[in-house]
């Protein structure tokens, strides 16, 4: 049997509830989230397994990181996950419409369907589904509200043009999974 637990951190977009399963990530959700489980499926309060993924959204929200290094246990149907990985290959600062994702995972007619994916990502911020907008560029869509959106995207804008004249930011080491456990879905961002 799992043991789940979850803890609740601020963010400048609000409150962001991580949830892990035997210590991997497996869902972090902003309040009033569309799709967001029922709190009693989180497990027990407990901020033990989440040291490094609060750290590592500390800076990002610091505009210290733009790419996360996180094992995540991602639960979703094969299409879901392969949307999911393809979100982590969208760097920091850019946007992508719904298309060229669908183009991007070999299924140039499926962007309906790259939207719902997109929709039911259980990792928000860390898979950036936020970086999806519509194919005339207007912000279509987010599970946690167009308004977090855009704060969002305009965040890593800002962030970026801070430094642009530098090298690209190297991942900051992760920490281990816990309890040996072997990442099902890792987040690796490209810079």
């Amino acid at each position: 049997m799992q043991h789940r637990a979850y803890t609740v951190m601020d963010s400048p977009v609000g409150p962001l509830t991580l949830v892990a399963a035997d210590g991997v990530l497996t869902g972090l959700y902003m309040d009033r989230q569309r799709y967001r489980p029922e709190e009693h499926t989180f497990g027990e309060l407990d901020p033990a397994p989440f040291g490094a993924a609060v750290r590592q959204l500390e800076e990002y929200f610091d505009g210290r990181r733009t790419v996360f290094d996180l094992p995540l246990a991602l639960t979703g149907t094969a299409f879901q996950r392969r949307v999911w990985a393809e979100l982590c290959e969208i760097p920091f600062g850019e946007t992508v419409s719904y298309g060229e994702l669908a183009e991007r995972i070999g299924r140039p007619t499926a962007a309906r369907a790259v939207g719902l994916a997109n929709g039911k990502n259980p990792v928000g911020i860390i898979v950036p589904c936020h970086r999806v907008v519509g194919s005339s560029g207007d912000l279509t869509g987010y599970g946690g509200g167009l308004n977090r959106k855009r704060h969002l995207l305009a965040f890593e804008q800002r962030a970026d043009a801070r430094t642009e004249d530098r090298a690209p930011m190297a991942p900051l080491p992760s920490e281990p999974a816990g309890d040996g456990a072997e990442p099902l879905f890792s987040a690796h961002t490209a810079p």
